[in-house]
Formats: C-alpha cells, sequence, structure tokens
C-alpha cells in the first residue's frame, strides 16, 4: 500500500515585474500554509519524502506547513513546476520503494488532473469538491495499492480526503 499526498501551493502574489517562477505567497497564503501543516501533523498525515516544485510559492508553502512535521526528507523537483498529469504521474512512479507516503507540492492543473486520473473510487463527496475547485493550500490523499511507485495506474487509487483551508475552517467553526 501506498501513500500520495498532492499539495497544491498556497496563495501566491502577482507582483510586478516578477517572473511567474518567482511569485512569493500573499497574505492569505502565508496564513494557509501553517494551518494545512497543523492538519497534516493533527491527522498523522506525515510524509516520508517530500518533493517540491523549484517555485518560490511552492517552496514557501511547504516551508510554513512543513515546520508542524518536524523533520521530513526534502527534496527540490524541477519536473514538478507546471507539469502536467502525465510528467507528474512519471515523477511519482519514480519514487524509492522505501518510501511507503509521498508528498508532491506543485501547482494546477496538473495536481488536480494527477488526482482525478488516479482515483478510482473512494469519497465520493470529497471528490465532487475537489472535481469543483482543487483551491490554493487544497490537500488531496490518495491510496494505492501497490508494491511499488512504479506500478501505480490510473482509476486505481482510493480518495481518502480532500481538504482545503475553507473547508477546514468550516469545520472548526
Amino acid at each position: 500500500m501506498r501513500r500520495l499526498i498532492l499539495f497544491r501551493h498556497a496563495k501566491s502574489a502577482y507582483p510586478d515585474g516578477v517572473d511567474d517562477h518567482d511569485r512569493p505567497l500573499n497574505e492569505r497564503g502565508r496564513a494557509d500554509a501553517p494551518r494545512m501543516g497543523a492538519y497534516l501533523a493533527a491527522e498523522t498525515l506525515l510524509p516520508d519524502l517530500v518533493l517540491v516544485s523549484s517555485a518560490r510559492r511552492t517552496q514557501e508553502t511547504f516551508a510554513l506547513a512543513g515546520a508542524a512535521l518536524g523533520p521530513v526528507e526534502t527534496r527540490e523537483e524541477p519536473r514538478i513546476y507546471e507539469a502536467p498529469a502525465e510528467r507528474l504521474l512519471g515523477v511519482v512512479r519514480e519514487g524509492p520503494d522505501s518510501v511507503r507516503t509521498l508528498m508532491l507540492v506543485g501547482h494546477n492543473p496538473g495536481m488536480e488532473d494527477l488526482a482525478r486520473s488516479l482515483i478510482g473510487f473512494g469519497d465520493r463527496y470529497a471528490f465532487a469538491r475537489m472535481k469543483q475547485k482543487f483551491s490554493t493550500a487544497g490537500i488531496a490523499v490518495i491510496d494505492l495499492d501497490a508494491e511499488s511507485w512504479g506500478e501505480i495506474v490510473p482509476r486505481e487509487g482510493r480518495l481518502d480526503r480532500f481538504v482545503t483551508p475553507k473547508s477546514l475552517a468550516a469545520s472548526e467553526g
């Protein structure tokens, strides 16, 4: 059994004259990222390995969220930046066999498209929310019945949950 956590970067700013790759998080993103990290820690959704896009907003997202997770192996993965689902799946399939829970921190539409392509069953309400909008700082947790990452195939995953800052706020309030 493998678990894949897809974490879309938190809300970013659009400063004038700043290249897309170098865009920072905005105020809301800087608040949402640690909230999502606290959720992951509270739910014991702890990755063995985190692959983070090289973009500034993904790096900032995981730096803020990851503080709640304690020490976890983290690698920058440039192929995640602006990647379509097919490339992301290739990155996932290269996951080391020693890793049971892998997290990707990346971008849409690739993250949403990858989640949709992998999910065959699971929480239908969470899937409906995810299909409606894989919002910034959204997290999809997908369980995969495979002995190795290289065996991952489309439509075989089970969506365990899909969580957003908004859904957390609704459950708290």
